[in-house]
């Protein structure tokens, strides 16, 4: 009997000194939650992200999508009352009420998209700081217009979209100082059909390379055989002969440094913001794919060099949140 009782508990310590039991015990349980559908540019480099995590084994993940602004206190307090260990989302429209909440779970960590700063001790943001990949996405538009006429349609004219378009026309006015631009707001983040209708007007009056802030804007480029520069996600694939390059925003260096910050306990408030930025790999100019031999040489070198200067630290893309304004 002794024997036997011996035996059960040292299959009992080799069952809980086994590795994937210490995994699966490891595991964070994470939520996010997203004002608009998965497939939203932003939201979707969060998901995919998160999604990553969870295809290794390191988190259990639940998300709701297309949640309003209204719902999004409810939907926040369910999440950490539910004992989730870290909540991620979009705090921009509800910036009180997030805040609140995480005020209410001081134990649960809170990494929200946010224009404001990090508030002790659990409530961290992050920001898509892809100004750099913007500016060098321009200057390849600068190369590629003949009418010298750029449209640009955007979300809304929030410090977000903003700091983007202005490093987009900074990097278009460097290879050529001729261009002119179009700024259009949709007021609205997920309208294709509306993104769509201001791509064509602009169009109409010239344009022959589209800034795709929103969804839409590459649909009307290809309709009309126009050019289009992709923002956030790489949808070269979907449109090989519009999309000529993009910036990327990569979001795994600032979820894979607070899914390590939990684990270890160790998760404090503070400003995620630099880790969207080319030094850690938070973004990137997507490859040039099917435009590699559509770019003029020249403007692919001024590119690669300048490139190079921003990862050298050689070269500052300027953060200029101010709303960007049409030439004329």
């Amino acid at each position: 009997m002794t024997t036997r009782r011996s035996l059960i508990a040292l299959a009992a310590i080799a069952a809980l000194s086994s590795p994937g039991l210490a995994l699966a015990q490891a595991k964070i349980k994470v939520a996010a939650i997203y004002t608009v559908p998965f497939e939203q540019q932003w939201v979707s480099r969060i998901h995919k992200a998160l999604k990553a995590a969870e295809a290794r084994g390191e988190i259990e993940y639940k998300a709701s999508e297309n949640v309003s602004n209204a719902d999004y206190e409810r939907v926040m307090r369910e999440y950490a009352t539910g004992g989730n260990q870290l909540i991620v989302g979009e705090a921009f429209a509800v910036e009180a009420a997030a805040r609140k909440v995480a005020k209410d779970f001081p134990k649960t960590s809170f990494l929200l998209g946010s224009s404001g700063k990090p508030v002790a001790p659990n409530f961290s943001v992050f920001d898509n700081y892809i100004q750099e990949p913007a500016y060098l996405s321009g200057m390849i538009a600068g190369g590629m217009t003949k009418t010298n006429k750029i449209g640009m349609v955007g979300g809304f004219p929030i410090p977000e979209v903003n700091r983007l378009m202005n490093a987009f026309m900074a990097g278009a006015k460097e290879t050529n100082p001729k261009v002119e631009f179009t700024v259009s707001f949709i007021n609205s983040w997920f309208d294709p059909p509306k993104a769509k209708e201001a791509s064509f007007a602009m169009i109409d009056k010239g344009a022959d390379v589209m800034y795709a802030e929103r969804f839409g804007v590459s649909d009307a480029a290809k309709e009309k055989g126009k050019l289009a520069i992709g923002n956030v996600i790489n949808t070269q694939a979907q449109y090989p002969d519009t999309v000529v390059s993009s910036a990327l925003w990569n979001m795994e260096p600032t979820i894979d440094r607070a899914l390590k910050l939990v684990k270890e306990g160790k998760f404090t408030a503070e400003d995620y913001g630099q880790y969207s930025m080319m030094k850690y790999k938070g973004s990137e100019l997507a490859p040039l794919g099917t435009f590699e031999k559509k770019i003029p040489a020249d403007i692919v070198a001024k590119v690669k060099a300048k490139e190079k200067a921003i990862l050298d630290g050689k070269f500052t893309v300027k953060v200029d949140d101010n709303a960007p304004k049409s030439s004329k």
